[in-house]
């Protein structure tokens, strides 16, 4: 079956002109600012110890996102065989996959990059000197694990879901789209809260992961269409309809 037109350059070329930009320009400066907001000096970060947002949004929900990808590889091993699912196997193959990426990515870019938490730094209370992105990292015995954002990542993974359903149901296709925007940003700004990430980690996350799934159905998923719209680029709501 022909999938709905969608416009790749679009879809893939805004995610890459942020990434240029956020690479071109030193977010810093709005990150302190935001983290600022969520810091008392001589106390911390205002939901470090926040049971909702330790326990709850980040335990809690961590493990209904793990949950899912257990049942999303349930679901495509019982495609293997003479059941229901079989017509569904290659859209769930395509989410074990996208999950697995958009997640799986988070570690060894934590481990490649060593930029610091928040609430490692010494303008939070911590003892390590913050370097931007591209930087060379300052002398320390202790490299930090905290970009891109890893727990929002778990969120921002739900994309996966949109692209999906995107072909056999639109209208469940734009809910899961908007079920994952927010919960990635309520993850995103749960951490913030804590101290764990800035604002820019977070953004990251979600460019890769929009990314990675959006490769990831076009290498998959996508069939074109017979006829391809002419004309001018379609509407990001158009296009995603």
């Amino acid at each position: 079956m022909a999938s709905r037109y969608f416009d790749f350059r679009l879809a893939l070329g805004i995610p890459l002109l942020l990434m240029a930009l956020l690479l071109a320009f030193d977010p810093s400066p709005v990150d302190f600012a935001l983290a600022r907001l969520f810091y008392e000096p001589g106390q911390g970060f205002i939901g470090r110890s926040s049971f909702w947002l330790e326990d709850i949004l980040h335990d809690r929900a961590k493990q209904a996102l793990i949950l899912l990808g257990v049942l999303a590889i349930a679901g495509f091993v019982l495609s293997l065989l003479p059941t229901r699912l079989r017509a569904w196997r290659r859209q769930l193959g395509y989410l074990v996959l996208a999950l697995g990426l958009s997640t799986s990515v988070v570690t060894p870019l934590k481990t490649l990059t060593g930029m610091h938490c928040p609430w490692s730094l010494s303008e939070f209370g911590g003892q390590e000197l913050f370097t931007p992105l591209l930087a060379e990292r300052a002398p320390t015995s202790n490299p930090g694990r905290c970009w891109p954002g890893g727990h929002a990542s778990a969120g921002f993974s739900l994309l996966a879901l949109f692209f999906v359903l995107r072909d056999h149901r639109p209208r469940a296709a734009r809910i899961a789209l908007v079920v994952a925007l927010t919960l990635g940003a309520l993850f995103s700004l749960g951490r913030m809260l804590q101290g764990a990430h800035f604002l820019s980690h977070n953004l990251w996350t979600l460019l890769i992961d929009w990314t990675i799934c959006l490769l990831t159905y076009r290498g998959l998923l996508y069939r074109a269409p017979a006829e391809q719209p002419s004309g001018n680029p379609l509407e990001w709501g158009e296009a995603c309809r």
